[in-house]
């Protein structure tokens, strides 16, 4: 009714919200995923930081602080895997066809989704961030170069999210989800976001460097001053900010229309 009275924007706007409170509502009813997606990234952090942090040395700083910005980007390329499984499990019980059966915006389905995960990301980052204090991590770039790596993270998540919806109304099966979901771990592994890419033989560089994690890495390191931009690095290594901004603004394109219409006519 609101998109027939006042147009698309103010119905996709309307519909959005009420639809938020939905996602929102829908993960404070699943406790465990909450859990998990909380203490994961500080349990990596622990171990990557006092396990791998013993054998490697960074040049011009200590591994954990090298170490936290990669993590955080690691965490929002998960917005894949939580994405793609969130909108699987609403196709296979059944939950998108009735949503579709209301009077609400089509895009707005999958746009309540996507921003209830950023803004849940979002606290979760918090808790992360303390404990990254704790072990020795600190903001040296000023805070208005923080906020900045802080919206950029999470215009990444935004993304990685749509990726993801898309991806799970392909699937259509939570279980196939998950299975496709847990392969999206891989994709930190092959980047800067742990060990820098400079170090790695020719083509493994190569795919490091052009993987967005690594672009959010660096600029990352970069804005919150914990490390320098790598001289001799692909593109969107070597302009960072510029490089994560292509790497959502290709990813938004490609993926948003996508799950749009992939919604709108159920998943099919």
């Amino acid at each position: 009714m609101s998109t027939l009275t006042h147009g698309p924007a103010y119905g996709l706007a309307h519909d959005g919200i009420a639809l938020l409170g939905r996602q929102v509502r829908r993960a404070r009813n699943n406790p465990g995923l909450l859990v998990l997606t909380q203490t994961m990234p500080v349990s990596m952090l622990l171990f990557f930081g006092y396990v791998f942090g013993s054998a490697l040395a960074v040049p011009g700083a200590a591994y954990r602080s090298f170490l936290v910005p990669g993590l955080l980007a690691a965490t929002a390329a998960g917005g894949i895997m939580t994405g793609m499984f969130q909108a699987a499990q609403d196709v296979h019980r059944g939950v998108t066809d009735r949503l579709r059966t209301l009077p609400v915006s089509r895009a707005a389905v999958p746009l309540a989704q996507a921003v209830a995960d950023t803004v849940l990301t979002a606290a979760g980052t918090v808790p992360f961030l303390l404990v990254g204090v704790a072990v020795g991590w600190r903001v040296e770039g000023g805070a208005l170069a923080a906020a900045g790596a802080l919206a950029l993270l999470l215009l990444f998540r935004f993304a990685c999210v749509w990726a993801g919806i898309f991806l799970g109304l392909l699937t259509r099966d939570e279980e196939a989800a998950g299975q496709l979901g847990g392969a999206t771990f891989l994709l930190p592994l092959l980047s800067s976001a742990y060990i820098p890419a400079d170090g790695l033989p020719g083509p493994l560089r190569t795919a490091a460097e052009w993987n967005p994690i690594s672009a959010v890495t660096t600029a990352l390191r970069d804005l919150f001053g914990n490390a320098p931009v790598p001289e001799g690095a692909a593109w969107p290594v070597a302009h960072p900010v510029a490089g994560t901004l292509a790497w959502c603004a290709v990813l938004l394109a490609v993926f948003v229309p996508l799950a749009v219409r992939r919604y709108a006519h159920g998943g099919r």
